[in-house]
C-alpha cells in the first residue's frame, strides 16, 4: 500500500484576514490613529499564535507531517 505525506500544518484562512481588517477598521472608526490599530491587531495576533505554537509544541510529530495511506484495499 503506498503511503503519501499530508500537510498538516495550519493555514491563515482568508476569513481571519478579513475579520482582523474588519477590527482594524472598527477601532479606526472609534478614533484610533490607523497606525496604532494596525499595530495592535497585528500585536495581539502574533502573541495569539505564538502561544498556540508553545501549547501544541510537546504533540507535534516530525515536521508536522502525518503519513496517511493513498487508498485502502478491501480483499474479501
Amino acid at each position: 500500500m503506498g503511503y503519501r505525506l499530508k500537510d498538516a500544518r495550519p493555514r491563515v484562512a482568508l476569513w481571519m484576514l478579513v475579520a482582523l481588517g474588519d477590527i482594524v477598521l472598527l477601532l479606526v472608526s472609534a478614533g484610533l490613529p490607523v497606525l496604532f490599530a494596525l499595530l495592535s491587531v497585528v500585536t495581539v495576533t502574533l502573541a495569539g499564535v505564538a502561544a498556540w505554537r508553545v501549547t501544541r509544541r510537546g504533540g507535534l510529530a516530525r515536521d508536522n507531517a502525518v503519513t496517511v495511506p493513498v487508498a485502502a484495499r478491501r480483499r474479501a
